[in-house]
């Protein structure tokens, strides 16, 4: 455990709390969250230090007075048997954690090959994001959405957030990082009139919610274009050129928004896009300029990637990174996926215990 870094979280801890108590704090709401945020995730090493402390101040009074009775003698040894639990978890909570776990995220789902059945499978993944959501009591909103004829979506946009500050730090990013590559499914196509399995394909992106603060765009830096809103099938929504194509000019980047009514609303939106697509960029960047920095899974996600499977004539749900299996794909689908996120936090948990940079993706 580094004496020096606990002691400088402590002190940040410490000043936060400050800050919070401040009432001018909150003129700035995007400010007050920040801070907030921070303030949570700091708040379990504090906790944890305390507890640590509090334990080796009862076991040094508890063997001063088995010193001259003898009866606090089993209290001591308790303690002391108390003691490693406690140090271990300090030095976890002290271990680097994901800079951007108490962030919310825009998470993107694409239809891929395999035409109206990827697009119902792109409608099934995010009906199903969007249950566990509820089911956590987060906000979503979709920013931007291409629908298929069938019902499907070739294209989507959704933002999920925690309501307030995230407790612990443990934020949506904490648990959907874990989501980031090509879903497959295999099952009976609605448009398959012999009965046969088919196998597709959707891709799935979880980018963290980035702030202002995160990222800088020069209004230079970027060519904006109008155009028409269409819908399935390529009808027209919308009479005027309300939809905007957003060029990041320095990247290549380019994002599109036609989900709402005006022009301005979907420049504000396709800009949180561009946001959190840069800053996933330059993590990408800062990661591969320092090779014993903790990759986050989604930051460098190999869309031909293969991540999970939905067999759905077995009812079953695989995650082939961590060797993962469960007979419940209509539970996971219904929105309870705690299960799968629970064993690929733990395996990463176990991962960076043992030393290793990351949780093995492939």
């Amino acid at each position: 455990m580094s004496v020096d870094r606990l002691a400088g979280l402590l002190d940040e801890y410490g000043e936060l709390e400050k800050r919070l108590a401040d009432p001018a704090i909150h003129a700035d709401q995007n400010t007050a969250r920040r801070v907030g945020r921070r303030f949570a995730e700091l708040a379990p090493i504090r906790k944890a230090n305390d507890e640590l402390e509090q334990a080796r101040a009862d076991l040094t009074a508890a063997r001063e007075l088995a010193a001259e009775d003898p009866s606090f003698a089993a209290e001591a040894e308790s303690l002391a048997a108390a003691l490693p639990a406690l140090e271990e978890r300090l030095a976890e909570l002290l271990m680097p954690r994901d800079p951007h776990d108490a962030k919310d995220v825009i998470l993107e789902i694409k239809a891929g090959e395999g035409g109206e059945e990827s697009a119902l499978f792109a409608g099934d993944l995010l009906r199903m994001y969007t249950r566990y959501a509820e089911r956590h009591g987060w906000v979503t909103e979709v920013i931007d959405a291409q629908d298929s004829d069938l019902g499907g979506v070739k294209d989507v946009s959704l933002a999920v957030k925690t309501r307030g500050v995230p407790d612990g730090g443990n934020g949506v990013w904490s648990r959907l990082k874990w989501e980031g590559g090509v879903h497959r499914v295999q099952r009976v196509p609605v448009t398959e009139s012999q009965g046969r399995i088919h196998t597709s394909a959707a891709g799935v992106l979880v980018l963290p919610e980035a702030e202002d603060v995160d990222v800088s765009i020069d209004p230079g830096d970027i060519r904006v274009d109008v155009f028409r809103s269409s819908g399935p099938g390529g009808q027209s929504v919308n009479t005027t050129d309300s939809a905007v194509r957003i060029t990041h000019l320095p990247t290549g980047i380019v994002v599109s928004c036609q989900n709402e009514k005006s022009q301005l609303q979907n420049r504000e939106q396709a800009m949180r896009i561009l946001r959190a697509r840069l800053l996933a960029a330059a993590q990408e960047e800062a990661d591969a300029a320092a090779s014993d920095a903790r990759k986050a899974q989604v930051r460098t996600v190999d869309r031909s990637e293969r991540i999970r499977t939905y067999n759905f004539p077995q009812n079953r749900i695989s995650d082939h990174r961590i060797g993962y299996t469960a007979y419940n794909l209509d539970l996971a689908l219904a929105g309870e996926l705690d299960g799968v996120l629970d064993a690929l936090t733990e395996a990463d948990r176990a991962a960076r215990l043992a030393g290793e940079t990351e949780l093995s993706r492939h």
